[in-house]
């Protein structure tokens, strides 16, 4: 992957610390913050698509189920297919070990 220079634009190698052309200092890439998409165990309805999605967002998880309902609804059921697809392509939380306390977290 080729990072370019901010400075003067001119492309890099990705462990690069400083551009070869200007001498401009290359910042490390920041990972994006937020969860990791996963179906968790606790709080769920259906599959526990909507508050995967809420949770990697960090929305409500409320709203993201009403849009969900109003989208099956006014969708014709597209939204509907894309929901079991997302059931099936989300993976679930691996479950905790036993006898661990409290139970679910």
């Amino acid at each position: 992957m080729t990072v370019f220079c901010q400075h003067c634009g001119s492309g890099m190698p990705a462990n690069a610390h400083f551009c070869s052309t200007c001498g401009a200092v290359i910042p490390a890439v920041q990972p994006i913050p937020g969860r990791p998409l996963i179906r968790p165990r606790m709080g769920r309805q259906i599959g526990g698509v909507c508050i995967a999605i809420a949770h990697a967002n960090g929305w409500d998880v409320s709203s993201v189920r009403i849009i969900a309902v109003l989208g099956l609804i006014f969708s014709s059921g597209l939204v509907g297919v894309a929901y079991l697809a997302l059931w099936v392509g989300i993976p679930e939380e691996t479950p905790p070990l036993p006898g661990a306390y409290p139970p679910g977290v």
